[in-house]
């Protein structure tokens, strides 16, 4: 029987790549070509998710995993014989629970619903990658990070446990409404940043925060980069607990404040002079208390180089963070052709700049960028239009940041447009275990292949 009428008798919502949207061939990976699925599927239950696993592993079928498509990596990039499996009809926040500080969730649910939900609690899910239209799903499977990972960590720090289908079809549930536990392997963790390779996730136990009320952003414009990522060690070991510490270069900061249309009062004598600023966001649940960290701060920064100090309006903070969050959309649209996210330790990041400095122009290459610098998170846009070229120079950062102790991906995955300088980079020995994993829970190969491994 053909596998198109198999399907529909598992899932209501069946069609054909050909009569699905553009969007379910592609996620927004850069230069993606969009790939026509031989089938799109929205199930609304786990038994309907499982039941089509079991048909693609008994017919050999790959199986692609999506969310709102917002990756950056290639992920959900389907193959031309295979299944999209679409979470977006799974998309409710099935509790809150105060007592417990947690939410269960389904994979559809986005970060903005999710956020609405839990505001009513006093509560919060901390984890703020940049796109709040991102499905808890896609975050969950790429260990999703972003600007508050300084504080909070990611997403892994906030999965206490999963409802997860196995290619087989049988369904597992993994931790629980527990912190802690040292009872066998930690299955949870194990699936949480396996991109869809080894299970489809259909459930999400995730810790909540104390939702802080009183927040403020500061902007310091530094001579030079060195001065920023010299600062950053400080500033976290100072006791403030940053919510926000995030660098950004001047050519950057130029492009998105121009894109956002948004000034923010920094003189231009100050701003001819600058090549790299700092931003910091401080939380706290007393106003007095956050005015006094504020000074603290400012204080420091000054001491640390900064030309000035300047604290922004409500309004000018946010719309810097937003911008600053859109920072992929702003290079995309101004050419850049690639985008990474590296990470080193956050004391290697002077270390790492300086490579940074040598590599690009070692392969007339263009690098500009912004990060995460309270964990050493570093976003790079490249410009080069030459693909050797750019594929040498993205294999020397790479490395570079291995050298120094740090990894290909900080939160976007290495999905398939990462995965050969994982596989050229990392340690043999590593990858055959994960080639091991990889056999054990999917034997029949048919979850996203091509993505991580080959």
């Amino acid at each position: 029987m053909d596998i198109g009428v198999r399907l529909a008798e598992v899932v209501e919502d069946v069609r054909t790549g050909a009569e699905a949207a553009d969007d379910y061939g592609h996620d927004e990976a850069l230069g993606a070509v969009l790939v026509r699925p031989a089938y799109v599927v929205r199930p609304r239950t786990t038994d309907e998710v499982a039941g089509v696993l079991r048909l693609a592993t008994e017919g050999r079928v790959p199986v692609t995993a999506r969310g709102s498509g917002s990756g950056l990596s290639g992920a959900a990039i389907p193959s031309a014989d295979g299944i999209v499996v679409s979470f977006e009809r799974m998309n409710s926040v099935l509790e809150i629970d105060p007592d417990n500080h947690v939410a269960v969730v389904q994979p559809g649910v986005t970060l903005t619903e999710l956020d609405e939900r839990t505001a009513g609690a006093g509560l919060v899910y901390p984890v703020y990658p940049g796109n709040m239209g991102a499905s808890l799903g896609g975050n969950v499977a790429t260990n999703a990070g972003g600007m508050r990972a300084v504080k909070y960590g990611v997403t892994r720090h906030h999965v206490l446990g999963l409802e997860a289908v196995l290619p087989t079809g049988e369904v597992l549930r993994t931790g629980g409404r527990y912190v802690k536990s040292s009872t066998g392997y930690d299955l949870t963790q194990l699936i949480v940043g396996s991109e869809g390779t080894l299970a489809l996730v259909t459930e999400a136990t995730l810790k909540l925060q104390p939702r802080v009320r009183h927040n403020a952003t500061l902007l310091a414009p530094f001579r030079d980069l060195a001065g920023v990522t010299d600062a950053v060690p400080k500033l976290v070991s100072s006791g403030l607990a940053p919510l926000v510490l995030e660098y950004i270069d001047f050519l950057t900061m130029a492009a998105i404040t121009h894109t956002a249309d948004l000034p923010l009062g920094v003189p231009d004598s100050v701003r001819e002079k600058a090549l790299a600023y700092l931003v910091v966001m401080l939380e706290n649940r007393d106003a007095d208390r956050l005015d006094a960290d504020v000074a603290t701060a400012g204080e420091l920064l000054s001491d640390l180089g900064a030309m000035d100090v300047y604290v922004l309006p409500g309004g000018a903070a946010r719309k810097l963070v937003e911008a600053r969050e859109n920072a992929f959309n702003t290079a995309r649209s101004v050419g850049a052709d690639d985008v990474i996210d590296t990470v080193v330790p956050r004391a290697a990041l002077p270390a790492f700049m300086t490579r940074v400095t040598e590599i690009g122009p070692a392969h007339d290459t263009v690098i500009v960028g912004c990060g995460h610098a309270g964990d050493g998170n570093v976003h790079l846009a490249l410009f080069q239009k030459d693909a050797d070229k750019l594929a040498a120079t993205l294999r020397d950062l790479f490395a570079a940041a291995m050298d120094l102790g740090g990894a290909i991906s900080g939160e976007h995955g290495l999905g398939r447009t990462k995965k050969k300088y994982f596989l050229d980079l990392e340690d043999p020995g590593k990858i055959a275990l994960m080639r091991r994993i990889k056999q054990a829970f999917d034997p029949a190969g048919v979850l996203n292949p091509g993505v991580l491994l080959d």
